[in-house]
């Protein structure tokens, strides 16, 4: 289920996280060529992408209950 990028905050291994606006978290590499994120590197890219939809599967998964 899609949902909304609340804010942001990083793992114990420096990697960032978003935070969904369901409670829930995903990681949000910059890991290319298979993950092409190269906004997540810069507060301001990072800014920029508040608000902005992505999948969370937790939920997706729940849903199926």
């Amino acid at each position: 289920m899609d949902r909304k990028i609340s804010g942001f905050c990083q793992d114990e291994d420096s990697y960032w996280v978003a935070n969904l606006e369901c409670g829930h978290k995903q990681h949000v590499r910059h890991n290319p060529p298979l993950i092409s994120r190269p906004w997540v590197n810069s507060e301001l890219g990072r800014q920029e992408h508040l608000g902005t939809w992505l999948k969370c599967e937790i939920c997706k998964d729940e849903s199926h209950l």
